[in-house]
């Protein structure tokens, strides 16, 4: 197995299991290709009931894990980052975009210092 699929397995980053069962790259067995919006709505695709809504007051920018665990798990999280600092407030929200993105979800301001985010999956409606 060539090191960078070592490495693709190791981190978790194939799509495709086989490569911790012992095969090498010299098998004759091709990948099939899948676009990776494709790999990203399997992987963020929701666990759990849509309609259960996370409120979460971080006071501290160490409390960002937190928030990245149910926004993954597919839940719908109220984030209210009005009792931290501005700058620390500042980079959680940046914090939060950054997941939102990367999981294909949304973030809104909701309120003042509030902040809604929404997995894919996720309908909202503004009017």
């Amino acid at each position: 197995m060539g090191a960078v699929r070592k490495v693709v397995s190791y981190l978790g980053l194939s799509g495709v299991d086989h490569y911790d069962e012992g095969y090498d790259d010299d098998d004759g067995y091709e990948d099939e290709y899948v676009p990776a919006t494709e790999r990203a709505a399997r992987r963020w695709r929701a666990n759990v009931d849509a309609s259960r809504i996370v409120m979460i007051q971080p006071l501290k920018y160490n409390d960002a894990p937190l928030i990245g665990q149910h926004f993954r798990e597919g839940q719908t999280v109220i984030m209210d980052v009005s009792g931290m600092a501005m700058p620390e407030a500042t980079r959680m929200v940046d914090f939060a975009a950054g997941l939102a993105y990367g999981c294909e979800g949304r973030i809104e301001r909701i309120a003042d210092r509030v902040f809604l985010l929404a997995p894919a999956h996720v309908e909202i409606e503004t009017t």
